[in-house]
């Protein structure tokens, strides 16, 4: 990496310098996805004793191999934030990557406790249990005392979640879910909820059927200002062999931004959000999606914002209970669980690997050439993006990852490297969990796998491919099928006991002994050359 010391011309925050007598009280550490003002954290601030520090490093864009419109998203929303505390005459030291050496965070935070020799340190609950861990031997080595704030940004602290969680044998999110909605009131007529049930699934994750998913009206445009701009140009020059394009950058940075991207939501695709939030389409990578994960994750928006916006756009007609329900289910429900289920898992998490599963990932993860229509389609707009909805990435890269046999923390790294919304605490659960399965169920009631028929059924992809879903076996068999049928007959005793495999291992059992073999050959061979797929 490029370290030159030039300074960018339109971001610079001064260096904050104690007043004479006045001793440093607080050192508050702030992280890239703690961007909000309206936290814990600034609770009887004074700027006359407390001093900030935020930082750009190396090692949090190369922990994993960063797309680079992540690592874009991220410096351009904490130099606005910071930009916004300094305003406020809040001292500041925020270091800017190529303006100082240090690597990571250790050097940074070990070289800010030296500076100001603070009385203590004040810190929200983290993100990432790596950061979190990190901050803790830090401060311990230097005799600093942390006071850790719960993160009030969640509508669940960790500590309500782990009393949920005591003493079940697994956490499911419904019961979760319908604990929120009693406890918040969203979408409720006193106890029970309005419609008279739960969730509307029977109404929503449709297909588009042949006419494909019609005119939408243009996403709102956040055209990059200087600050931006240079960040832009800060991450081509620093990290030019990272993944990813940034021609196509256009991410909310700021609170007004991520504002505009709630409204134009609520007024545009939320009515549509539930039919079609299962559906994907060729060369459509938005659809009717609420891109307000990254506003979200960053803490540029709040998920009562989100959800009272929500709730009011259906008091107004704007959206029918069942688009409503489901988009608040994702927000109240499945949000706040996974975060829930991050702290309970971690650090045993990142290295679950309930199948034994070791191939290698395939290159194309990171260049989208391979000849299968869905998985270009879904990496190639993520390589473009940063983005992929929640199916492409649930039934497309992390199905055909789990059926395939990947590594599962080789798979982990790669979702949290090219999604710019991603954050430890959403990422691993959700990849290691519910895409791969690599913690045997411990939230979820199956493995998710699918062969290439429900791909072709939720997509127009299949059309448009060389491989036919049809197929299980012969140069033109789906892969997605082949190892969907090799999986159940290489796991058929683990999964047997599974109320929810049931059917589809009593198909594998109306197969002959030879078609079980035949799938065996031809998905050995797909394996043994999964880069030329």
């Amino acid at each position: 990496m490029n370290t030159s010391m030039s300074a960018p011309s339109h971001f610079a925050i001064p260096e904050p310098t104690r007043p004479t007598g006045v001793a440093c009280r607080n050192l508050v550490v702030v992280t890239g996805d703690q961007l909000n003002l309206d936290s814990a954290l600034w609770e009887g601030f004074d700027p006359q004793q407390d001093v900030v520090v935020l930082a750009e490093v190396p090692a949090e864009a190369t922990e994993v191999w960063s797309h680079r419109a992540r690592i874009a998203v991220f410096l351009s929303a904490m130099r606005h934030f910071a930009l916004t505390l300094a305003a406020r005459g809040w001292p500041v030291w925020y270091l800017a990557l190529g303006r100082h050496a240090y690597p990571d965070l250790t050097s940074v935070w070990t070289a800010a406790l030296a500076r100001y020799q603070p009385q203590q340190v004040r810190a929200l609950s983290m993100g990432d249990w790596r950061v979190e861990q990190t901050l803790i031997h830090t401060c311990a080595a230097q005799g600093v005392a942390v006071q850790w704030l719960e993160d009030d940004h969640f509508l669940c602290s960790r500590a309500d979640f782990a009393r949920w969680a005591k003493g079940k044998r697994q956490w499911l999110m419904e019961g979760f879910y319908r604990e929120m909605r009693k406890r918040t009131g969203y979408l409720m007529l006193g106890n029970q909820p309005i419609g008279g049930a739960w969730n509307f699934d029977a109404e929503n994750r449709q297909a588009f059927g042949k006419q494909g998913p019609g005119l939408r009206p243009p996403l709102p445009v956040f055209t990059p200002d200087a600050i931006t701009q240079e960040v832009l140009a800060l991450v081509a020059r620093e990290f030019p062999q990272h993944p990813g394009s940034l021609d196509h950058f256009n991410w909310p940075v700021t609170p007004a931004q991520a504002a505009l991207a709630l409204d134009d939501f609520i007024q545009h695709r939320l009515v549509d959000f539930g039919r079609y939030q299962d559906a994907m389409w060729t060369d459509e990578p938005f659809l009717y999606h609420s891109l307000l994960a990254v506003p979200l994750n960053l803490k540029l928006l709040s998920p009562k914002q989100v959800l009272d916006a929500a709730q009011a756009a259906y008091e107004r007609g704007v959206a029918d209970l069942a688009a409503t329900e489901g988009f608040i289910r994702q927000i109240l429900g499945w949000r706040e669980f996974i975060r829930g289920v991050y702290w309970q898992s971690m650090p045993a998490l990142d290295e679950a690997n309930h199948f034994d599963h070791q191939h290698p990932l395939p290159d194309w993860y990171w260049t989208g050439q391979t000849q299968m229509q869905c998985l270009r389609q879904s990496i190639g707009q993520t390589l473009q993006h940063g983005y992929a909805h929640h199916i492409q990435r649930l039934m497309v890269t992390g199905n055909f990852a789990l059926l395939a046999g990947i590594l599962p923390s080789a798979v982990s790294a790669w979702y949290r490297a090219v999604y710019v919304d991603a954050v430890a605490w959403v990422e691993m659960p959700n990849t290691l969990g519910m895409a791969l399965y690599a913690n045997g169920g411990r939230f979820t009631t199956k493995p998710y796998i699918a062969s290439g028929a429900y791909i072709k059924r939720m997509s127009n992809y299949c059309g448009g491919c060389r491989y036919r879903p049809e197929q299980k076996t012969g140069p033109q068999a789906c892969p997605f099928t082949t190892f969907y049928w090799d999986f159940l007959n290489r796991h058929q005793s683990r999964l047997q006991g599974n109320p929810r495999m049931g059917l589809m291992l009593k198909n594998l059992e109306r197969l002959s002994a030879a078609e079980r073999a035949e799938i065996t050959a031809c998905a050995a061979d797909y394996r043994a050359r999964l880069n030329e797929l």
